[in-house]
């Protein structure tokens, strides 16, 4: 076991020697800040355009610089320390250009005014022996240190592992460190926290993995599998940070906005200030006005609709009637249509529909210019440009590769039943289609109101028009619910990049939600992604964990059941009550959870949770409402929550109404229901006036 001083002896000298070194390392953070701020690059005298450009971009990298350099309230600037054997020397990439036989792991580098490195950042090689170092293989390692701090970022403890010589122990990382078991109990209120300081062996694996291939974890509940997708993030924009920045950079996909409230505050805690946040219909681009049921949205999110779109888009492109004349001067010009029927069949399918329509202009003028040139003329590539951009020309490409929008190719698709037919025979059952056509269509495209499905088809058609640019690499969490087009859309977004893929196929709520990895990943463009496991949770205790693994028989047989490696006395507490008695009962609970530490959520389903929150502040409980505002996690240690908006979020304690109501909400409900029943990290309270579901009975 580590020998831990955080107790009836704490060494007091050797913590004040600590403290000592955090304030220097806390003045010398705010040194580099200063530094940075202080910089400035004056524009040279004549002010030419591009020096104001470079100036430009220079301050906006100054500026992330200088907010990467913050120092956090409450944010320990390292949390652990290496101690190497006598003599070790490290190379100027790992160490900082200065031999050193220990060094301190934080969540950034420090270094002092000489240059010196006081704290390594956590991602450097040389800090990796810190997660992944074990006595039987040290890594170089004689003695491995971990630090308590209190909420305010004051060091309190500290606990020493050896690695090498007989006081070794082969002891894991949770069940021998008091200090690492102890953080990861800890109660917490408010958004997500980074786990650096936590990071476990198998966890470590991942967070290292190289930018490609892909990697798709499918994480149970309390693995931690969200933690892991951000800090691989981080690790990569160290590692990786101008490959990523010159491929289009980089972006966190989230389920809903609530969610990215709840994670926004890990990357700017490990020293990334500047990566977007966003969700799948926010990466799109298009804001729905309207609204599908579950069988038509299905259908919409089928990933036949590719082929029925690509179809129904270049059904536009068609044979000429006519040939081509080119008036110039006392000169005509004329193209056969059959060259141009031609011309059209060799073009289609083999660039984007745009770029296609261009080419075949360049095709038109070219052949125009040649018959020129056989006149006698030398027309140069301007008078090809003139011509492509005739009204000739461009009556034949109106006739023959008309120009569309995504609009009206979607709007003739869902408003015309013959052409919808016609598009889909052989694809789309006809029930389908009639899922699909609008029983009473808007006039116009401009007047139609776009559903969530109806957002991803049209990003669909746009992708066949024009290219949609690249980034480098989505990180993509809750991905077990995008629709198979949805993951077509990431897959366009990040066709030359990688992707960290996150999920958990037991908590799959969507109509559309994956059946395997295999199938989404083939979606996503990725068939080649590394499929990684994590099964074992720190947070959530075995009891809740167990409580809640009832249910995957029902919905994820083929998972492999999860385990915990916490017990916590009373974690899982189950009461049944009367109809009259349900509001009575769940203020009870709040109330008594609310006299522990930490968060408290009360999940519901959403037709209910409203009238519940304005119950328990009736009852003078200071309870959010999730979703009402960006800051509720953050407002209130009591947070009303709408099942459909639980998934990823974490609590010390949860107290779940009525998980029948949850289940009849929505087709998927037992699987909402999991998702809602594995939310907390200490206590669990279900109650419940109606029975509950079959596979929780006998509690």
């Amino acid at each position: 076991m580590p020998e831990s001083r955080a107790g009836a002896d704490p060494g007091e000298a050797e913590i004040e020697a600590e403290r000592r070194f955090l304030a220097a390392a806390r003045a010398a953070l705010r040194g580099m800040h200063a530094q940075v701020v202080a910089t400035d690059t004056p524009l040279s005298d004549g002010e030419e355009k591009d020096e104001v450009w470079h100036n430009t971009v220079y301050q906006q990298a100054r500026q992330r610089r200088a907010a990467a350099l913050v120092d956090l309230s409450g944010v320990p600037l390292f949390f652990g320390r290496l101690d190497y054997a006598p003599g070790t020397v490290f190379d100027e990439r790992s160490a900082g250009a200065r031999d050193a036989e220990r060094i301190h792991v934080g969540r950034r580098h420090v270094r002092d005014a000489e240059g010196t490195p006081l704290v390594v950042d956590w991602r450097a090689p040389i800090s990796a022996p810190f997660y992944r170092a074990t006595p039987a293989d040290p890594m170089g390692v004689q003695l491995r240190r971990r630090y308590g701090f209190s909420e305010t970022g004051g060091l309190t403890a500290y606990e020493d592992e050896p690695l090498s010589g007989p006081e070794a122990s082969d002891a894991g990382a949770v069940a021998g460190s008091a200090l690492v078991a102890a953080e990861i109990e800890r109660p917490r209120s408010g958004p997500m926290r980074d786990i650096v300081a936590t990071i476990q062996p198998d966890q470590d694996d991942l967070v290292r993995a190289p930018l490609h291939p892909t990697l798709c974890i499918q994480g149970a509940p309390g693995t931690g599998k969200t933690a892991v997708g951000l800090h691989r993030l981080a690790y990569l924009l160290y590692t990786e940070g101008t490959r990523l920045t010159r491929g289009g950079g980089v972006v966190v996909v989230g389920p809903n906005r609530s969610f990215l409230t709840y994670i926004r505050h890990v990357l700017p805690a490990l020293g990334e200030v500047d990566v977007a946040q966003t969700t799948i219909e926010q990466l799109i681009g298009r804001q729905p006005t309207g609204a599908d049921d579950p069988d038509t949205a299905r259908v919409k999110a089928d990933a036949r609709m590719a082929e029925v779109l690509r179809r129904a888009l270049w059904h536009h492109v068609t044979a000429p009637e006519q040939g081509l004349v080119y008036v110039d001067g006392s000169y005509r010009h004329r193209v056969a249509p059959a060259w141009i029927g031609k011309t059209v069949d060799e073009l289609r399918g083999t660039a984007r529909y745009g770029a296609g329509r261009g080419m075949l202009a360049q095709r038109l003028a070219h052949a125009v210019l040649l018959q020129m040139e056989r006149r006698g003329m030398a027309p140069d590539d301007r008078r090809q440009d003139a011509v492509a951009r005739s009204r000739p020309v461009k009556t034949m490409l109106d006739a023959v590769w008309p120009k569309v929008t995504e609009q009206q190719v979607l709007f003739r698709l869902l408003s015309d039943a013959d052409f919808l037919a016609e598009v889909a025979d052989g694809l789309l059952t006809p029930d389908e289609q009639q899922l699909l056509r609008w029983p009473r269509p808007p006039r116009s495209w401009r007047s139609a109101r776009w559903s969530p499905a109806d957002a991803v088809l049209l990003d669909e058609l746009a992708g066949l028009i024009e290219r949609t640019p690249s980034l480098a690499h989505i990180v993509v969490d809750e991905a077990q619910d995008l629709s198979p087009m949805q993951c077509r859309a990431l897959a366009r977004r990040c066709a030359a990049g990688s992707l960290t893929v996150l999920g958990d196929l037991a908590q799959g709520t969507s109509v559309w939600a994956s059946r395997d990895w295999a199938t989404s990943l083939a979606h996503l463009g990725k068939p080649d992604a590394r499929v990684a496991v994590l099964e074992q949770g720190f947070r959530v205790p075995a009891q809740i964990i167990d409580y809640a693994a009832r249910l995957l028989p029902h919905i994820a047989a083929d998972l492999g059941r999860p385990t915990s490696l916490r017990r916590s006395a009373g974690a899982l507490r189950v009461t049944a009550c009367a109809p009259a008695d349900l509001t009575d009962t769940l203020t009870q609970s709040c109330r008594e959870l609310l006299k522990g530490d930490g968060s408290v959520g009360l999940i519901a389903a959403d037709a209910d949770v409203a009238a519940i929150g304005q119950r328990l502040r009736a009852e003078g409980l200071q309870a959010t409402l999730l979703g009402d505002t960006d800051d509720a996690l953050e407002t209130s240690r009591l947070v009303c929550v709408p099942a459909t908006l639980a998934k990823g979020l974490e609590f010390d304690a949860v107290v779940v109404a009525e998980p029948a109501r949850i289940v009849a909400a929505e087709p998927r409900g037992t699987h909402r229901l999991y998702v809602v029943l594995t939310r907390a990290v200490s206590t669990l309270h279900v109650v419940h006036a109606e029975p509950l579901p079959p596979a929780l009975r006998g509690a």
